[in-house]
């Protein structure tokens, strides 16, 4: 082989140490590269679908029993869907000197299913403190939640008042009545607006039952127990008791029965 030759095959050949020259293998130039290889599909076990059908329909079947009652639907649409009460938080408040500058939630609407938790997780969230004011103005609605809405106020120390307030934090006269009144029973200390009203009535179940008078009466117990344990004199469910049509008690008649605790103009 001429030295011509042994130059050009260092270009074609590679030369190992221990044996002949080897070619390298031809690539053609505008070849495509091969597909990828993908591993092959497992198909789901017949079981393992079967199984997770078997629980996807457990869940349904049991969310369509709960919500098929009345009371747990009337709960979910007020918590998530349409709230029947708002909850406007106020910086401070201008209760003709005897609150300035207090902080407070304004809670309006009516009281419904899901009205205890809203007011929970809103106070949480605000993180109000004790002498910290809820404004009220309500025409009622739930009574079992108007009477945890009372004690969450009650635990927490905080004041009510019967009001709105304006961008000022003035608060102007408004009106709690029924079921509104427990929440109001609730403040450690309660204001009286002049020119807002409180009106009560004889509190009766919506739901069938077999014994409408021991019910009424059962009903009556647990709003005198729940008022005496508030600081509210018994003669407020006297009042309560005499009619099913909303009795306004004057500011005399609020201070007498020590409803108001606060009053801030003469009464």
């Amino acid at each position: 082989m001429s030295h011509q030759n042994s130059q050009g095959g260092e270009n074609n050949f590679r030369r190992p140490p221990t044996g002949p020259s080897v070619a390298p293998p031809r690539i053609p130039l505008h070849q495509p590269p091969p597909p990828p290889v993908h591993p092959p599909r497992r198909k789901p076990h017949f079981w393992t679908v079967a199984i997770f059908v078997l629980l996807v329909s457990g869940v349904c079947i049991r969310a369509y029993r709960d919500l098929s009652h009345p009371e747990a639907w009337d709960y979910w649409k007020d918590q998530y869907v349409s709230s029947s009460m708002t909850f406007t938080p106020i910086a401070k408040v201008d209760l003709d000197g005897a609150a300035h500058g207090r902080r407070a939630l304004q809670v309006s609407g009516t009281i419904g299913p899901a009205a205890a938790k809203l007011f929970r997780d809103r106070l949480d969230q605000l993180n109000l403190t004790a002498g910290d004011m809820i404004l009220l103005s309500s025409p009622g609605g739930n009574l079992n939640q108007a009477v945890i809405m009372g004690e969450i106020i009650r635990s927490r120390g905080l004041v009510t008042a019967v009001g709105s307030a304006d961008a000022s934090g003035r608060i102007k006269p408004a009106y709690c009545a029924s079921a509104c009144v427990l929440v109001y029973a609730g403040g450690k200390t309660r204001f009286g607006v002049l020119g807002s009203a409180l009106g009560v009535h004889r509190f009766v179940t919506t739901r069938p039952v077999d014994d409408p008078v021991a019910e009424a009466q059962r009903i009556s117990g647990a709003v005198l127990g729940y008022m005496t344990k508030m600081g509210v004199s018994s003669s407020v469910v006297e009042a309560m008791s005499e009619t099913r049509e909303i009795r306004w008690l004057s500011p005399k008649q609020a201070l007498a029965m020590n409803l108001v605790t606060d009053p801030l103009g003469k009464p």
